[in-house]
């Protein structure tokens, strides 16, 4: 399984690779589409925008003044600049992917902007370099479904979320199991079918799992075969004391 897990990865680092020195989409119908109004996207660097998220979970994440925010699997930045404007400049926006061409295009593009309360993190979103209990919110954008080990990430997102913390993900998962499927990116076919993907959130720790986006991303002629989902999560608040 092991061997298995990091074939996976390798096949991701490389295709992300491609998308960054490339500056754009993966091509054809997998991971392109971008949920961001005009003014968002003049709020943050044009080079961050590579059009490979399936929605956009900082709009949902309801970032506050001072918050300190996790992007797992933040490409370039788009949405780790988007929330740094949202937590303003006594919060935190920190960016992890483990794609070190992503972390450099990302690095590059805060140093030439002179955009001081964002950091990128070379790692696998399955190990988040933070510690315990660092983040109100947790946010990712068409990347977990591409992870080989879905449990592990959402475990991870839950240990580094202060107690009441968010979670927030704009992903694809399968309507059905689809098997063995062609798939430029493999955002469809390295997905979840829907069902397991909640009871996955859930089995992570996280209460309060809702669906606040859906729509149809893949058709097959049998219909919607794969969709794009924003879910939304809490990490449970400490019991009070009596």
């Amino acid at each position: 399984m092991a061997a298995s897990n990091e074939t996976v990865r390798v096949k991701v680092r490389e295709q992300y690779t491609r998308a960054a020195t490339t500056g754009g989409c993966c091509g054809g119908d997998a991971c392109c589409t971008a949920g961001y109004s005009p003014e968002e996207l003049a709020r943050i660097p044009t080079e961050s925008v590579l059009g490979l998220g399936s929605g956009n979970p900082v709009r949902r994440a309801e970032l506050k003044p001072g918050e300190t925010v996790v992007d797992l699997g933040s490409g370039a930045g788009i949405d780790v600049f988007l929330a740094a404007e949202l937590v303003g400049p006594e919060g935190r926006a920190i960016g992890i992917d483990m794609t070190p061409v992503m972390i450099e295009r990302a690095r590059a593009i805060a140093a030439g902007r002179r955009i001081s309360n964002v950091s990128f993190l070379l790692a696998p979103i399955e190990r988040i370099p933070l510690p315990d209990a660092s983040a109100e919110a947790v946010v990712s954008n068409c990347v977990i479904n591409l992870s080989p080990a879905k449990l592990d990430v959402f475990r991870d997102a839950f240990r580094i979320l202060k107690p009441g913390g968010r979670l927030v993900v704009s992903d694809i998962v399968q309507e059905r199991p689809l098997g063995p499927i062609k798939d430029d990116c493999g955002c469809v076919a390295t997905a979840m079918v829907r069902g397991e993907y909640f009871d996955t959130i859930r089995r992570a720790g996280f209460v309060e799992v809702g669906v606040v986006e859906d729509r149809p991303w893949r058709f097959g002629p049998g219909g919607p075969e794969a969709s794009a989902v924003t879910v939304v999560a809490r990490k449970p608040r400490r019991k009070k004391t009596e």
